[in-house]
């Protein structure tokens, strides 16, 4: 069984940093993309950033600029660097990995419970 487990939330002021981890556990084979999300309150999930097990990444215009996603493949692990951090994104972060091939089945896609990153002074 596949699990993701996201870390690092937290308060910060503005203009502050997070960095966020979140590592995949099981027996995995390979991971095609892992990616972040957040959902603030009373609002849709969007995504913030992603990337490819090739090292290609996107982001949402709203983070360009402040915020960088990595990746460690071999601990199937990835980060979000956050800095520059305002109001706005306060939101639970939700980390997603996408076409898993794992012992027992491949998987398309597989969620984090989330980690809660409030940004307020």
């Amino acid at each position: 069984q596949v699990q993701l487990v996201e870390s690092g939330g937290g308060l910060v002021q503005p203009g502050g940093s997070l960095r966020l981890s979140c590592a995949a556990s099981g027996t995995i084979f390979s991971i095609n993309a892992m990616g972040w999300h957040r959902q603030a309150p009373g609002k849709q999930r969007e995504m913030v950033a992603g990337i490819t097990s090739g090292g290609s990444t996107i982001y949402a215009d709203s983070v360009k600029g402040r915020f960088t996603i990595s990746s460690d493949n071999a601990k199937n692990t990835v980060y979000l660097q956050m800095d520059s951090l305002k109001s706005e994104d306060t939101a639970v972060y939700y980390c997603n990995a996408v076409r898993v091939a794992a012992a027992g089945g491949d998987l398309p896609e597989v969620w984090g419970q989330g980690t809660s990153v409030t940004v307020s002074s």
